[in-house]
């Protein structure tokens, strides 16, 4: 049973292909950013003993922001990636303490209420 070319369930389903060949490439250049991040921040956890904080936090939404498109390519939800949905926020790290450029020394994230 074929379905008809102007099925709006066979037009709904190109719309989708179309958007997740975009969404693969945006991956690979999102994944390079995110190899490339990881490098420069390995390099300056070396030099200056911390990691550094933005880069820390940009790491973590970039890597939610993968899995957004992982979950949208793998039809796990409808919601696109950004840019139709918001940028993904960045988690309270868990790891080390962050390097704090002013006082030259590692400082511990300030506690949430």
């Amino acid at each position: 049973m074929n379905r008809p070319f102007n099925d709006p369930g066979r037009e709904a389903i190109l719309l989708r292909v179309l958007w997740m060949l975009v969404f693969v490439l945006v991956w690979q250049v999102a994944q390079f950013l995110l190899g490339a991040l990881v490098l420069v921040q390995l390099i300056h956890r070396l030099v200056q003993g911390a990691p550094n904080a933005a880069m820390m936090t940009f790491g973590d939404s970039l890597s939610r922001y993968l899995a957004q498109i992982g979950r949208f390519g793998s039809f796990h939800t409808e919601q696109k990636p950004w840019p139709f949905s918001d940028w993904p926020q960045a988690r309270p790290a868990d790891g080390e303490a962050a390097y704090d450029a002013g006082a030259a020394r590692p400082v511990a994230e300030e506690p949430k209420p």
